[in-house]
C-alpha cells in the first residue's frame, strides 16, 4: 500500500486571522516544520494544496456566498447587508488578508484528498476541519466547510458510505446541517456539553446515522476511552464505511483556552490508532486548536501514528527548537511553556472516574447501536 501522504502549504505560514484572534497562532506550519525536523516526511510524501476553484465551491455553498468571500478579499471590507447575511467582518471570521485564498486552499486540499484516496490509503491535511460553516454564511472561525467538500469528494470518488467522525471540542453543526438526512454518511460527534454552538444534543438521530455525545467539563482519557470502546468503534464496525474522515480537533486538550475538557494528545492518538484498520479509505483532518503548543505536538503525533513512527520520550533537539520557537502573543494565560511542551510529543495521561454524564450518554448510544444494526 501507498504511503501515507501529508498536504500541506505555506500560505498558513504567511497568514492569521488578526493578532487578536484565537487563530494568531501558528498551528500547520509548525506541524509542517515538526515533522521534517524529526526526519518524518519521506520524498513523495508532501502535496502542497491546490486552491479549489469557486465553481467546486457550489457543490455545498451558494453562489451568492462564495462571491461575497472573494469580494470581500478584494475589498478588505464588507458593506453592512453582507456581513448581516453571510457573518463574515465579525469578531469570529473577520476580514483580512488571506481570508479568501486561505480558507479555498484547506478546502482544495481536502478535494485533492478525494481524488487521492480513490483506490484506497491514507491522506493528512492538518488545515481542514472547519466544521462550522454553513452553506451561506461563516460561523466560528470557518469561512468554508472542508469535511463537507472532503466527503463529498470521497464519493465522487467512489466512496458510497462514508463515516465522519469528530473529536473537536465544539459541535460541526455545518457538517451536520448537510448530512443530518443522509443515511450513507455516518456522523459521530463527541463535544463538551454547553459549548458553542450548543447543538449535538444527545437525542438528535438524524437518519438514525448521527451519534452526538456531549462531555461533561473535565472529561478525561477514561472518558473518551469509553465513549471510544462503547459507541465509535462499535458503530465504524456495524456501518462498514467505505471511507473514515477523522476531525481531530485539537481544542479538546486540557490545555487549550476554547474549552474546558481535560483530554490528554494520548486519548486521540489511541482513537486515530483503533480507526485506522476500520478505514479503507482514512482522511484524517485537523480542526480546532489554539494553544500553538499542543496543536503542533499532537497534530505531529496524529502524522508519527499514520506512519507508524514510534513517538519518542525526548524530542531531538530539531524538533525541540521548532516548539522553542513558538509564541503566543497576547495570551497571559501562558508566559513560559512548561519544559515538556518543549522536549516530548506525548502528554502525561489524564485518567480518573468516567463521570456519570459520560457514563449515561454513552449507555444511550450504545443501546441505540444495538436497535441501529
Amino acid at each position: 500500500m501507498q504511503s501515507p501522504l501529508f498536504i500541506g502549504s505555506e500560505i498558513y505560514r504567511t497568514s492569521s486571522y488578526g493578532p487578536f484572534h484565537p487563530l494568531r497562532v501558528p498551528r500547520v506550519s509548525t506541524v509542517m516544520d515538526l515533522v521534517r525536523a524529526m526526519g518524518w516526511l519521506a520524498p513523495g510524501q508532501y502535496r502542497t494544496a491546490p486552491r479549489a476553484k469557486p465553481a467546486a465551491l457550489m457543490s455545498f455553498h451558494t453562489p451568492e456566498y462564495v462571491t461575497a468571500l472573494e469580494q470581500a478579499e478584494r475589498d478588505q471590507a464588507v458593506s453592512d447587508a453582507v456581513r448581516a447575511r453571510h457573518a463574515l467582518g465579525t469578531s469570529n471570521n473577520p476580514i483580512f488578508p488571506e481570508m479568501w485564498r486561505r480558507p479555498v486552499t484547506s478546502a482544495g486540499a481536502v478535494m485533492l484528498a478525494g481524488e487521492l484516496l480513490r483506490n484506497g490509503g491514507i491522506v493528512y491535511t492538518p488545515a481542514g476541519g472547519t466544521h462550522h460553516g454553513f452553506p451561506d454564511r461563516a460561523g466560528g472561525f470557518c469561512y468554508l466547510n472542508d469535511p463537507v467538500l472532503a466527503i463529498q469528494s470521497l464519493r465522487r470518488n467512489g466512496a458510497r458510505r462514508i463515516a465522519y467522525v469528530d473529536i473537536d471540542a465544539h459541535h460541526c453543526d455545518g457538517v451536520d446541517h448537510a448530512f443530518h438526512a443522509d443515511p450513507d454518511t455516518l456522523l459521530i460527534s463527541t463535544h463538551e456539553d454547553g459549548r458553542w454552538p450548543r447543538t449535538g444534543h444527545l437525542d438528535e438521530t438524524g437518519a438514525g446515522n448521527v451519534f452526538n455525545l456531549p462531555l461533561p467539563r473535565g472529561a478525561h482519557d477514561d472518558d473518551m476511552a469509553l465513549v471510544r470502546d462503547t459507541v465509535i468503534l462499535p458503530a465504524l464496525a456495524a456501518f462498514r464505511p467505505d471511507a473514515v474522515v477523522l476531525q481531530c480537533g485539537a481544542d479538546a486538550v486540557e490545555e487549550d483556552p476554547q474549552s474546558r475538557l481535560s483530554l490528554s494528545n494520548n486519548a486521540h492518538w489511541v482513537i486515530l490508532q483503533a480507526i485506522m484498520p476500520l478505514a479503507p479509505r482514512l482522511m484524517v483532518l485537523g480542526g480546532g486548536g489554539y494553544n500553538p503548543w499542543s496543536v503542533g505536538r499532537l497534530w505531529s503525533g496524529n502524522w508519527a501514528i499514520l506512519n507508524g513512527h514510534p513517538i519518542p520520550d525526548e524530542l531531538p533537539g530539531a524538533a525541540q527548537n521548532v516548539l522553542s520557537a513558538l509564541r503566543w502573543d497576547g495570551q497571559r494565560r501562558v508566559k513560559v511553556p512548561p519544559a515538556h511542551w518543549i522536549t516530548t510529543l506525548r502528554d502525561v495521561p489524564r485518567p480518573g472516574p468516567v463521570h456519570a454524564q459520560t457514563r449515561t450518554g454513552a449507555a444511550h448510544l450504545a443501546a441505540r447501536l444495538i436497535a441501529w444494526h
